[in-house]
């Protein structure tokens, strides 16, 4: 079969495509500690309008409604009214970088503390022996 592919190689990539990327099995598991993403300025702004949305429109309990109605005057507002979400935004976003810089010095301080500790503790316990037997 010259320039075709018979079913055998088909279903070959097929199975190469399934596979393709992680194992199955193996998640890396998010740290619970870990702080969370500062929002962007949209949904800084979203936390102001579902407040206005819910007041204006009670009966509505779509959550899909709020997000297009919020999205719809996102875009028509100018960057002037745009401007302290941003700015909020902004702020949140670096009270996460410190938080998150603070975050991963405990965990690299807490990484070495523990190594040296499992040390220290082993050296204290042999010196301990060591005048118990003189």
């Amino acid at each position: 079969m010259k320039g075709g592919e018979s079913k055998a190689e088909s279903t070959s990539t097929d199975q190469r495509l399934k596979t393709r990327g992680r194992k199955p099995g193996k998640k890396t598991k998010k740290d619970p500690n870990q702080p969370k993403r500062p929002p962007s300025a949209f949904f800084v702004f979203l936390e102001d309008f579902r407040k206005e949305f819910n007041t204006a429109n009670p009966n509505n309990k779509s959550v899909a409604t709020v997000g297009k109605a919020a999205g719809a005057r996102w875009k028509s507002m100018p960057e002037e009214d745009k401007a302290p979400y941003v700015a909020k935004a902004e702020s949140r976003k670096t009270e996460y970088l410190k938080t998150m810089q603070q975050y991963n010095m405990k965990l690299a301080s807490g990484t070495n503390r523990g190594e040296e500790d499992d040390k220290s503790e082993v050296d204290e316990a042999g010196s301990e022996e060591e005048e118990d037997d003189d």
